[in-house]
């Protein structure tokens, strides 16, 4: 009987053993992983609306990610959802990511990155197609966020852009601008607008909708006070302008747009950001906080690099608009 226990004693000290030795080649596994960047990363990306400048940014994001390296479906698992420009669904896609405890998020616009930044201070977030940080309430400041969100600003020029308006259309006495009441990205950009146009000294009207059902009744009450329109980067108007043609094309009202995507469809021109190369650089900071080398907290908030140019010259032949010769060489026709 004591032969029999003392065997009983070894072959349970070789089962602990092994067990042993099997958990610590799964702790060092885990190590290498986390230090090796070998580790497969949950990244859940939450866009507000589709249209062309937000799929835009969501692209150049996932590009910056698989030119360094994070590609879906082998080191990364993009989880990537679109909130059709609804709040209640922000809200969901927002605890499913909090849920699946994702190890960074990306958010598109405004409204997407305030649903998010609401349900979590721990996941870093970095947003995108923002105009400022600081008045959404996403960060401390600018230059140090302070807690776990950060991104880039869509901030455009709005003075060039006005500039820009007044060049197109030298006869025009009064610039009326359209936006989302209730998008602080648009009420920045209208603000500083309406400074630039009486700084000029022409006349100033605005009209402002709730959703895209608004959208044909304000413009047509628009091109009735005013010569021309400027729209900010605007996500319910950059949805809507082909609405916005239609109502516009009527009187040969020229509109210039906050962003180039807008002139892609139904706008005349604009001087401002690609929102292709604003997301590849948010997608370059994702890099740097999944490398470990930063955390939203100490990254600044960036702008864009660079600004660019976009005439629609299938509107400006319809409307009668000599295009400066400058700009020629920025002039594209309009897919019909």
């Amino acid at each position: 009987m004591k032969r029999k226990n003392q065997i009983i004693t070894i072959v349970l000290t070789v089962v602990l053993l092994a067990l042993v030795l099997m958990t610590s080649g799964c702790a060092s596994q885990t190590g290498a992983d986390k230090q090796g960047g070998t580790k497969n990363y949950n990244i859940g990306i939450i866009q507000y609306a589709e249209h062309v400048a937000l799929d835009s940014a969501r692209e150049g994001f996932v590009d910056a990610l698989k030119d360094n390296g994070y590609v879906d479906g082998e080191n990364i698992t993009l989880d990537i959802q679109n909130a059709q420009a609804d709040s209640s669904n922000l809200s969901t896609i927002s605890d499913r990511f909090v849920s699946n405890n994702c190890d960074l998020i990306l958010a598109i616009a405004t409204s997407a990155a305030q649903a998010i930044a609401g349900k979590t201070t721990e996941i870093p977030i970095l947003a995108t197609a923002i105009t400022d940080f600081v008045e959404a309430r996403l960060v401390d400041s600018n230059e140090a966020p302070g807690g776990n969100v950060s991104g880039t600003s869509d901030m455009n020029p709005v003075k060039e852009q006005i500039d820009l308006l007044v060049r197109l259309a030298p006869e025009a006495k009064t610039i009326g601008v359209i936006y989302t009441s209730s998008e602080p990205n648009s009420v920045v950009q209208a603000r500083i607008a309406k400074e630039a146009v009486e700084k000029l000294d022409l006349n100033f009207a605005e009209v402002t909708i709730t959703n895209s059902n608004d959208v044909q009744q304000a413009v047509q009450s628009l091109v009735e006070k005013c010569d021309a329109i400027y729209i900010p980067t605007d996500n319910i108007l950059a949805s809507a302008m082909p609405t916005v043609y239609g109502a516009t094309a009527k009187t040969k009202t020229p509109v210039v747009c906050g962003e180039i995507g807008m002139v892609e469809n139904g706008g005349l021109a604009s001087y401002g950001i690609n929102y292709y190369d604003l997301g590849y650089q948010t997608g370059e900071m994702a890099v740097s906080i999944l490398k470990g080398e930063a955390k939203p907290a100490d990254m600044p908030v960036q702008t864009a690099s660079k600004y660019h140019y976009a005439v629609n010259g299938t509107i400006a032949q319809e409307f009668g608009i000599a295009v400066p010769e400058d700009l020629q060489e920025y002039v594209f026709e309009m897919e019909q």
